[in-house]
C-alpha cells in the first residue's frame, strides 16, 4: 500500500458524494491522493501520495468522522491483504499486525452495509472472536484500564496515549483492510451504525432519525444542557408526531406545526399544542430553544427556512432534514449548509443511518453582542 489509505464507509449508492467530500476535504488541507470507489460498494477508499504521519496535526484532522457528512465511519487504514486463503485467514493477518508493532484496545471485524456485506455477517461475528484471542496471544490486545483513558495531567507527566480500536474491514472475505482508530475521533459503533430500537410508544418510525441525530450531531454534554425538562420546540410538519415525540418524552414543551392530525396519545400528555398552519409561514410568539423541520420539500427552500429561524432569533438551535436532488447531491447539499452557515457559526451535519436520500443537520444561532 501507499503511505496510508482512509477507508470511509458510507450508504450504498453515495459513494460518489462521499468520494467528492473526502477529496475536497483533502484538497483544503493540501494533500493528494486517488479516490477509489465503486458503485453500491458501501465504502471508498481514498489512497494518499502523502505520509499522513508526518503531516502537521490540523492535517490529520480532516479525516476526524465528526466533520464529514457522508461518511459513516472514517479509518486510517495501514495495510491491505488480498486472496487471503480460506482455510486460514488468521496467520498472514497476525503476521501484518506483529510486524506493525502497534497494541490495540479492542478489535472489530466488519463489512460493508450492502447485501454482500449483511452475508458475511456470521463470518465476522466468528472470525471476529478467533481474532480477539490470537491478539491476546501475540500480546498485542493491551484493553483500557477501569477509568478509560489518561487525563491531560497524566499525559503530561509521560503517560503514554489509550492504545487505538483495531478494525479488520472485509469488502471480500478474501480481502481486508487494517486500521487503527483513535476512539476520540472515529464513530463508536461497529460499521458508524447505532442500531436503535423502535420504541413502541412513538407514533411513526421517523422518530428513530431524530433520536440518531440527536446522538450523532450532538456530544454527551450538550444533550444534557440542550434537552432538559421544561424546554420548548417547534416542530415543523410534525404530524403524527415521530420527532415531537423525542422532545415530549424528555418533558419538554413542543409547538407542532402541520394541517395533519396528530398522534391522541402525545396530544394527551399536555406538552404538545397542535397549530393546523402551513410550516413556512409559522411564526412563534417568543423565542423557543429549539425549531426542528422534517418537511418534505426543496432541501434550499428549508435551508432558507431554517437560516431565517436563526437569523431573527425565533430559535436557539436547529435539528432539520434535507431532502437531496437526484443529480449533483453533493453540490446541492454545499449550497444548502451554506446558506446557514451565513447566520451560524456551528453547523453540523450527517447522512444518518436512518436517512435515506436525504441528510440531517444541526445548526446553532450565532451569539449576539
Amino acid at each position: 500500500m501507499p503511505a496510508a489509505s482512509v477507508i470511509l464507509y458510507c450508504r450504498p449508492g453515495f459513494e460518489s458524494e462521499c468520494a467528492q467530500e473526502i477529496a475536497a476535504v483533502a484538497l483544503t488541507a493540501a494533500l493528494t491522493g486517488q479516490v477509489r470507489s465503486a458503485p453500491l460498494a458501501g465504502f471508498v477508499e481514498y489512497r494518499l501520495v502523502d505520509d499522513l504521519a508526518a503531516a502537521a496535526p490540523a492535517k490529520r484532522d480532516i479525516f476526524d468522522v465528526r466533520h464529514l457528512i457522508f461518511a459513516r465511519q472514517s479509518l486510517l487504514a495501514f495495510a491491505q491483504i488480498e486472496q487471503l486463503p480460506r482455510a486460514d485467514r488468521l496467520t498472514p493477518i497476525i503476521a501484518a499486525l506483529t510486524e506493525h508493532g502497534e497494541r490495540y484496545s479492542d478489535a472489530w471485524v466488519e463489512a460493508p452495509d450492502t447485501d454482500e456485506g449483511k452475508a458475511l455477517a456470521p463470518f465476522c461475528k466468528s472470525f471476529g472472536n478467533a481474532l480477539i484471542g490470537a491478539l491476546k496471544r501475540a500480546h498485542l490486545l493491551d484493553p483500557p484500564a477501569p477509568g478509560g483513558s489518561p487525563s491531560a495531567a497524566e499525559a503530561m507527566h509521560g503517560r503514554e496515549r489509550p492504545p487505538r480500536r483495531l478494525h479488520a474491514f472485509f469488502p471480500q472475505s478474501d480481502n481486508v483492510y487494517l486500521a487503527a482508530a483513535d476512539p476520540a475521533t472515529s464513530a463508536p459503533w461497529p460499521q458508524g451504525i447505532p442500531r436503535l430500537k423502535f420504541p413502541r410508544e412513538a407514533p411513526s418510525r421517523s422518530t428513530l432519525k431524530l433520536d440518531e441525530a440527536l446522538l450523532v450531531l450532538l456530544d454527551e454534554a450538550e444533550r444534557a444542557r440542550w434537552l432538559t425538562p421544561g424546554m420548548s420546540a417547534v416542530d415543523l410538519g410534525a404530524a403524527p408526531g415521530g420527532w415531537t415525540w423525542q422532545f415530549v418524552r424528555r418533558s419538554m414543551r413542543v409547538a407542532a406545526v402541520d394541517n395533519g392530525p396528530m398522534d391522541r396519545k402525545l396530544m394527551d400528555s399536555g406538552l404538545v399544542t397542535h397549530l393546523r398552519e402551513d410550516g413556512f409561514r409559522y411564526r412563534p410568539r417568543k423565542a423557543v430553544d429549539w425549531l426542528v423541520c422534517d418537511m418534505v420539500e426543496q432541501p434550499r427552500r428549508v435551508a432558507e427556512l431554517v437560516a431565517r429561524w436563526l437569523e431573527q432569533g425565533w430559535c436557539k438551535r436547529a435539528i432539520f432534514n434535507l431532502k437531496l436532488p437526484m443529480k449533483k447531491r453533493y453540490e446541492e447539499t454545499q449550497r444548502c449548509l451554506d446558506l446557514v452557515r451565513r447566520v451560524s457559526a456551528d453547523v453540523r451535519a450527517k447522512q444518518l443511518y436512518h436517512d435515506r436520500e436525504e441528510i440531517t443537520a444541526f445548526a446553532a444561532a450565532a451569539r449576539r453582542g
